[in-house]
């Protein structure tokens, strides 16, 4: 009897054994049963080791059209404006100009006035010059940069892109009128005279190209002053002029200040 008893609690002992084993080997129903939440759709994704990057990419600007280098000019219109006699009564200086760009005609016609070839052939010009040296260029500063106006064939070949109109006075107005014209005598074409004569007939040849500016803008309702307060040796440097290039005046133009 005493050994049936010993073998049912050695054969008792070795089930818990064999049940508390199992227990540890398998994982808890409280475990195995565990379920990770789903991620809400406005939830904001935590960031890992990479991530890719969504940016909003704006429109591309479209570039300022670059300013040509050369503008063809258009033939004068000799039969318009108002009569000489005409334009002499409304002759005058003004200093308030509106800022609004010349027609490509308007400035056409007033580079062929100021000091263009009235007599296809010959080279003579709207304006006399001493011995006919014809010493004297025109620079045109606009916005849209630093021109030279070649008479003979009817262009304006740009100097400089940039916009120097405020560099050419000292005054206000300068930089927001359309147009200065800048007078500069090239001394070279004036031969063997002497300085005083060099200095002498530059000057006196600007005056009679800047007096043809007037009339013609008092024949086409324009407003113009000449002017010759301007920082000489800083223009002549900005403008890359050579040593024996002298600005004599610089004269603006543009339409009336309303």
């Amino acid at each position: 009897m005493r050994r049936v008893v010993i073998a049912v609690s050695g054969l008792l002992v070795c089930l818990f054994l064999a049940c508390a084993l199992s227990s540890a080997e398998e994982p808890s129903s409280a475990v195995s049963t565990m379920t990770v939440p789903a991620r809400p759709e406005s939830a904001t994704p935590v960031a890992v080791s990479t991530k890719t990057v969504y940016q909003k990419v704006a429109p591309a600007k479209a570039q300022p059209k670059a300013s040509p280098k050369v503008i063809k000019l258009l033939p004068p219109q000799t039969e318009i404006g108002r009569p000489l006699m005409t334009a002499l009564k409304y002759r005058r200086t003004s200093r308030e100009f509106d800022g609004r760009e010349l027609p490509a005609q308007v400035l056409s016609n007033l580079l062929w006035a100021a000091f263009g070839v009235n007599r296809p052939g010959t080279g003579y010009r709207t304006a006399p010059s001493a011995v006919n040296w014809q010493e004297i260029d025109i620079y045109v500063a606009m916005p849209g940069g630093l021109y030279l106006y070649d008479a003979n064939t009817s262009v304006l070949m740009q100097v400089l892109p940039a916009d120097i109109r405020a560099l050419t006075g000292k005054q206000q107005f300068v930089k927001d009128a359309p147009l200065n014209l800048i007078y500069v005598a090239d001394l070279s074409k004036m031969g063997r005279s002497n300085d005083a004569d060099k200095n002498f007939y530059s000057a006196a040849d600007t005056g009679f190209i800047s007096e043809n500016v007037y009339l013609f803008c008092a024949s086409e309702g324009l407003s113009t002053v000449v002017r010759g307060l301007f920082d000489r040796d800083g223009l002549s440097r900005v403008m890359n002029l050579r040593p024996e290039q002298k600005i004599i005046l610089t004269q603006t133009v543009g339409y009336p200040k309303k």
